[in-house]
């Protein structure tokens, strides 16, 4: 039986929701969205359009009026009575913005027929997406207006195929708030989202940003969250912000690099960042109960966090050791990856988790060849150090062949149990000596439909311990395991 429900929630995946939710679920927010969108590449008979489409309801009409004429709307001017004086006295980017809020909250808020258990997750989540979306206008300060619009819907709709997936009331929203309330951690988090809906929830965010065409930037900042630009670094640290100020109690060190991080974007210390966000949480405040989403106040992230000290804490060295346990639990959930076809990050985490906790190493990463296949760049890292990592250690393999390019070239895993020995030296250059461990490390490379896109890596860099034989083995099982995924996904 649990192996059929597992085969249906395969067959099912993103395409099935995405078509499910814009279809079934939620045709009229389809509908008003990707008209607003279509509206927003034709300035000539956008306004007109746009008052036609909104005056036959009253109720949106009402909170359009009563947000444009809000404190972060209002240009100081007399107030305007018309969706369409609004749209010439803010614009047409922003009063679009206005209208997509107004109906999503309204749909999400108005759906019928959820358990009080599902309802209440909902709010908490549209709550975060709400409040984030104010804390990304808030990064964005000082950047373009129409740019600041942009990444405010964005931020909004990053957590859109969660919300609308609860908001449906069907069958598997019971099914899977029942199987969230058991889970201890993200990993397992994941995992229970990917059995009942055959995909994950960014995914599935993913699908309905393209199906109702919501922009670029939404879908970059799903498919590309690392990316270094300044809206796209935003709408990622503002939601996590948000969610970390929903925890009670937050987690002290992961606020604290967070709150840093935002700083920096503005170019301020913390403690006037706190200030601004003390603030804006008021203003969240305001705009909710304009948007006539009183509902969303209770649940909002407490901004009383803030106002405590979070001093990050000296780093506590952790030695891991090799603990076999963990390493059959992570080699058995990638046997069933194999079976199911999985994802290639969902393998690559699971790879990634078993070196780190179950070979026991300092820190691992994947690192993914560019097009040109002459750079090889961190895509995931863990362990010590991990930001300093993904930052840095970027390998060339333009020059002198190296150790990387040889392990790309024959397609094997390569120990190098002492960097400066005879047998190795020779394939390092400075370059490379400054980013590897010199007590070793290991490397194997990541091969799907028989092209190596990129190498595992892991070292026990920080702690000076040496790397042994048993080591290997244990790393070398984890990457041809994930290429035999790789290669059962393809068929």
């Amino acid at each position: 039986m649990k192996a059929n429900s597992r085969q249906e929630s395969k067959l099912r995946g993103a395409d099935y929701w995405t078509h499910r939710i814009s279809d079934q679920e939620m045709p009229a927010l389809c509908s008003t969205v990707s008209t607003l969108e279509k509206l927003a590449k034709d300035d000539v008979s956008s306004l007109a359009i746009l008052g036609q489409s909104v005056m036959h309801d009253n109720a949106l009409t009402s909170r359009i009026l009563r947000v444009a004429n809000s404190v972060t709307y209002s240009k100081g001017i007399t107030q305007v009575t018309t969706v369409s004086k609004a749209a010439v006295v803010l614009g047409f980017d922003a009063i679009k913005n206005i209208c997509i809020t107004a109906k999503l909250l309204s749909s999400l808020l108005e759906s019928q027929g959820l358990s009080e258990d599902v309802y209440k997750r909902l709010l908490s989540l549209m709550a975060k997406s709400f409040q984030a979306a104010m804390f990304t206008r808030m990064l964005m300060h000082g950047h373009d207006e129409e740019l600041q619009e942009e990444v405010f819907i964005a931020s909004l709709l990053y957590h859109l195929g969660e919300s609308a997936f609860w908001s449906t009331g069907c069958a598997e929203t019971l099914v899977l708030d029942s199987k969230l309330n058991r889970c201890e951690s993200s990993t397992e988090y994941d995992q229970a989202v990917r059995e009942v809906l055959g995909t994950s929830f960014k995914q599935l965010s993913a699908g309905i940003a393209r199906n109702w065409g919501l922009g670029s930037v939404l879908i970059k900042s799903l498919s590309q969250p690392d990316e270094r630009t300044p809206e796209i670094r935003s709408i990622y640290l503002a939601n996590k912000l948000s969610d970390l100020l929903s925890q009670t109690p937050p987690p002290v060190l992961e606020l604290s690099k967070r709150l840093k991080q935002a700083a920096n974007i503005l170019d301020i210390e913390v403690d006037e960042l706190k200030g601004r966000m003390i603030r804006c949480q008021k203003a969240t405040e305001l705009m909710a109960d304009a948007y006539g989403a009183k509902a969303l106040i209770d649940f909002l992230p407490d901004a009383k966090h803030l106002l405590l000290e979070h001093d990050e804490p000296a780093p506590q060295s952790v030695i891991r050791g090799s603990d076999p346990l963990e390493q059959l639990r992570c080699l058995r959930a990638l046997t069933q990856c194999a079976l199911n076809k999985s994802d290639f990050n969902q393998v690559l985490s699971l790879a990634l988790q078993g070196v780190l906790q179950g070979v026991g190493v300092d820190r691992c990463a994947v690192l993914l060849l560019t097009p040109n296949r002459k750079l090889l760049q961190p895509r995931i890292v863990l362990g010590d150090g991990a930001i300093d990592m993904k930052n840095n250690f970027s390998i060339e393999l333009g020059g002198t062949k190296n150790l990387f390019q040889e392990s790309i070239q024959i397609k094997s895993a390569l120990f190098v149990d002492n960097p400066h020995s005879a047998k190795w030296r020779l394939y390092m250059d400075d370059a490379l000596r400054s980013l590897v461990s010199p007590t070793g490390f290991m490397v194997a490379p990541l091969i799907m439909d028989h092209t190596v896109i990129g190498v595992l890596y892991a070292d026990r860099d920080s702690s000076g311990r040496r790397l042994n034989e048993e080591d290997f083995l244990g790393f070398s099982h984890f990457a041809e395991l994930s290429n035999v995924c790789f290669s059962t996904s393809m068929k």
